[in-house]
């Protein structure tokens, strides 16, 4: 079994048409087709097109860095009866 990607262009009336070299002639061959839609690619949007100020992941950036965060104590486990 062979298998081939490719991609193709859908015309107008809806039909897709292929033209596909399997290196044989004369014989039958069984052929399955699985499509899917490609979704034109859509540009990734800017900080400022999100609604965020010019610059500001430039200027907050790297801004904690001599800030550790600090864990407070969490206290002693309570002692539980045992389920036996």
């Amino acid at each position: 079994m062979q298998s081939r990607k490719l991609r193709s262009q859908v015309g107008k009336d809806g039909i897709l048409h292929l033209d596909i070299p399997v290196g044989v002639t004369d014989f039958e061959i069984e052929v399955m087709v699985i499509y899917q839609i490609i979704e034109p690619s859509v540009q990734a949007k800017t900080p400022e097109e999100l609604g965020w100020p010019p610059g500001f992941f430039d200027q907050t950036a790297g801004s904690l860095q001599d800030d550790p965060i600090v864990r407070y104590p969490q206290g002693e486990y309570e002692q539980r009866e045992s389920l036996e």
